[in-house]
């Protein structure tokens, strides 16, 4: 069933591919930052709407989202801008994004964040984790501790809201090489990582996941067809992405 579509930090590299792979079956709008970026979205084909997380109103989000059924967070500051940039945008613009969805009359679309793994209280470790998994996790907090933190707050933050139905994917180190079609999905380790083409495949095979609903779905390198380790991790029902 088609669907009409919301992307929030269209012009990313995985928004992007993600548009490309939704546009064929449903109506897909991506939400820029600047007129310059239109050219990539209409080419796709998809149409552009210019708005900022930082300067645009929540209400104004929230007329974008009207009439959507499903909105997508793909957007990030990218560690450009320091520290307050990733506040801004990692944290502050995600909660303005909660905060449309619910301001938008009637019926509220579902959402899919793109977060990120590991993204968790550092004082729990998670059981699954090995002792590589926490070497690499030591590491990840010291080059990127703002970012994470400020995932993290969003998050949790999210984890709070029951006016609309929601879902979190969190990719692991992520990749330029050739999509595999391929992934390991659930309770994963830290590595591999996994190209931005199977995640944006995973995203756009959530467009029809509402049974997704609540859940924080890993996903790193692998050899599972992605559709089916996403079936049989939403089937389980099972997540521990605050852990």
């Amino acid at each position: 069933m088609s669907k009409n579509v919301i992307i929030v930090g269209g012009h990313g590299n995985i928004s992007l591919r993600l548009a490309s792979l939704l546009s064929p079956k449903h109506t897909v709008t991506s939400i820029i930052r600047t007129d310059s970026h239109a050219k990539d979205i209409v080419s796709i084909p998809a149409k552009p709407v210019v708005l900022s997380l930082e300067e645009s109103s929540v209400e104004e989000f929230a007329r974008a989202f009207g009439g959507q059924d499903v909105v997508y967070f793909c957007a990030g500051a990218g560690g450009k801008g320091g520290d307050e940039r990733t506040k801004s945008v990692d944290y502050e613009g995600a909660v303005k994004v909660f905060d449309a969805i619910e301001g938008v009359d009637g019926r509220k679309p579902r959402l899919v964040l793109l977060s990120s793994i590991d993204v968790r209280d550092p004082e729990r470790v998670p059981k699954h984790y090995d002792e590589r998994d926490v070497e690499i996790s030591k590491k990840y907090r010291e080059v990127l501790g703002t970012y994470v933190k400020w995932k993290y707050e969003a998050d949790k933050e999210l984890s709070k809201r029951t006016a609309f139905k929601w879902t979190m994917l969190r990719p692991g180190g992520l990749r330029d090489e050739p999509g595999t079609g391929k992934a390991c999905v659930g309770k994963t380790h830290l590595t591999p990582g996994i190209p931005r083409a199977d995640v944006a495949k995973a995203l756009a095979l959530l467009v029809d996941r509402e049974d997704a609903a609540g859940l924080g779905i890993d996903i790193i390198g692998g050899e599972v067809p992605i559709e089916e380790g996403l079936d049989a991790f939403i089937k389980k029902g099972e997540t521990d992405f605050l852990g």
